[in-house]
């Protein structure tokens, strides 16, 4: 019988291989009667530190009689049957397309939409409005360098989308199946096995440049198409059904189904929906401050040691629910053992950022910090004002920089006190540098006043968060979008038949997972009304 067993608890030094011999003593049978172990989940449990344990979630076939299961499942609470999934059966639509189906933009939302379709034998033409993923690195590098921003390819747009350049967070809240389908193919194109079951796996920027680029390489040899510096100028719809594209202010292509993974930064193109017709709405996001720590400082809050290692570099999750304000405050995006990085996509603009690659090996710990913002903090209800209310604070970032892309900064303390830094004891890895400013000055007040009360309170939760080894960058505008691209019961755009907006840029997914995970469900809409066209 297949079981799955539950929050099985192991001292991490334990050797990983002995895990049958330890299911076999537990449950008293014999090590012979195990097979086809997998580790579904792996999590860390240190709330006894420094005594650290692993907890897993294991699958595994157990040989022995029928009667002797039950009597085994009847003894260990934590121990059930694995379920039995049905596949659905397959529907063929009445309807063929007339011309593939194109889906714009090259993020984890675009790339499992068209890797779906091109596996169902769709051809799909994929639009990119950055460079392939090695000319768009170059680019990045180019950028931090000399400030040398190409305002089309990005730490923000190009091939892989604006998760290539973070720590390649694999986490989710979503329960989905096809969780399993995207993790197996992130292994299939090069990423460690390991993110199968880690509860908090990542991939890291320097693999995931490989993965992506394997990807488009998998969707190309199942007959589908990229184009780069291919940028959607256009749509054409007659009748409430999209019938084409335009490309780049000059191509028209045909098309009646039309998947738009056009990612969370993607202003102009908001702007070019919205001018054609196309129904948008303002979304709440967050906006705050990137942190620094030496990754030593939490590593001893949160395992008791200042380095494991079995377990690598310690991250954290802190939320907070300001009183006062009724507004939330959390970390997010947080890399340890990465770096702070300019992630601008316009002119004039300064955006922070993080990033890790796969060793987690710089020795600082960085995250956002970051406040709740809605539909009060904007001026007016226009559709764009969110994206409006990024612009201005982005841009007064950059001008209190020096207008240089130089990030402004202050220590966490002086930021406390409301003073400029003179000092700082944990030098910045922002690049291309900083320069010492009130922070207070580049946020919002509500959410700089926030942040003062926040930051006092995840200093009771790590100690010496607050202290004098802090380190703020700003400002972190880009959480989540600030738009919602409406769609209805079917995954279409309202009132345009074919257009099926995906991902984190229309609104409805936040991270790589849940991204490709909706991109998957946009191209599965497509396959379910039309056959390839012939």
């Amino acid at each position: 019988m297949n079981l799955i067993w539950t929050n099985l608890r192991v001292p991490v030094e334990e050797d990983e291989r002995q895990l049958p011999l330890m299911i076999a003593r537990k449950l008293k049978v014999s090590q012979q009667s195990i097979s086809n172990l997998r580790i579904l989940r792996r999590s860390v449990d240190a709330r006894k530190k420094p005594q650290l344990l692993f907890s897993y979630t294991l699958g595994f076939s157990l040989d022995i009689p029928y009667k002797e299961v039950n009597r085994v499942l009847h003894r260990v609470a934590d121990l059930k049957p694995e379920p039995q999934i049905m596949a659905k059966p397959l529907m063929k639509p009445e309807k063929n397309l007339k011309h593939r189906p194109i889906v714009v933009g090259a993020g984890p939302a675009g790339y499992f939409a068209a890797l779906t379709l091109a596996k169902g034998g769709y051809a799909p033409l994929v639009l990119e409005q950055g460079d392939d993923v090695e000319t768009r690195s170059l680019k990045v590098e180019n950028f931090w360098r000399t400030g040398q921003l190409d305002t089309e390819s990005n730490v923000q747009f190009g091939e892989g989308g604006a998760g290539t350049f973070s720590d390649g967070k694999l986490t989710t809240r979503i329960a989905d199946p096809r969780i399993t389908e995207v993790l197996e193919t992130f292994v299939e194109q090069g990423a460690p096995p390991e993110i199968r079951f880690l509860a908090k796996a990542h991939i890291g920027t320097d693999i995931l440049k490989i993965v992506t680029q394997r990807l488009r390489e998998k969707i190309q040899s199942l007959g589908g198409e990229v184009r780069f510096r291919a940028k959607l100028t256009g749509l054409r719809h007659q009748n409430e059904k999209i019938i084409g594209v335009e490309v780049n202010h000059q191509e028209v292509i045909s098309a009646e189904a039309v998947i738009l993974a056009i990612g969370h930064s993607a202003r102009e193109t908001y702007r070019l929906l919205l001018a054609q017709g196309i129904h948008l709405e303002q979304k709440a996001f967050a906006v705050g401050l990137r942190i620094e720590h030496p990754q030593k400082l939490i590593n001893i809050s949160q395992y008791g040691v200042e380095f494991h290692s079995k377990l690598g570099p310690a991250d954290y999750q802190l939320t907070y629910q300001d009183t006062t304000t009724g507004r939330g405050a959390y970390a997010f995006c947080m890399c340890p053992g990465g770096k702070v990085v300019a992630a601008a996509s316009d002119v004039e603009r300064l955006v922070t950022n993080g990033m890790s690659e796969y060793r987690r090996d710089t020795e600082i710990a960085n995250s956002a910090l970051v406040v709740t913002v809605g539909k009060d903090d904007f001026q007016g209800k226009h559709p764009l004002a969110g994206v409006e209310f990024q612009e201005h604070w982005e841009h007064q970032a950059f001008l209190a920089g020096g207008r240089d892309y130089k990030a402004p900064a202050q220590s966490v303390r002086d930021f406390l006190a409301k003073r400029v830094s003179r000092d700082f004891l944990l030098p910045s890895s922002y690049t291309p540098g900083i320069r010492p400013v009130e922070l207070h000055g580049v946020l919002p007040q509500a959410v700089g006043d926030v942040l003062d009360r926040a930051l006092f309170f995840f200093d009771r939760k790590i100690q010496g968060f607050a202290g004098e080894m802090g380190t703020l960058t700003g400002i972190e505008t880009r959480t989540s979008a600030p738009v919602r691209i409406t769609r209805d019961k079917a995954g279409e755009a309202l009132h345009i038949q074919g257009l099926f907006p995906a991902g984190e840029g229309a609104g409805y997914a936040g991270g790589i997972m849940s991204a490709a995970v909706d991109g998957i469900r946009s191209a599965e809409r497509i396959m379910a009304q039309y056959n390839p066209a012939d």
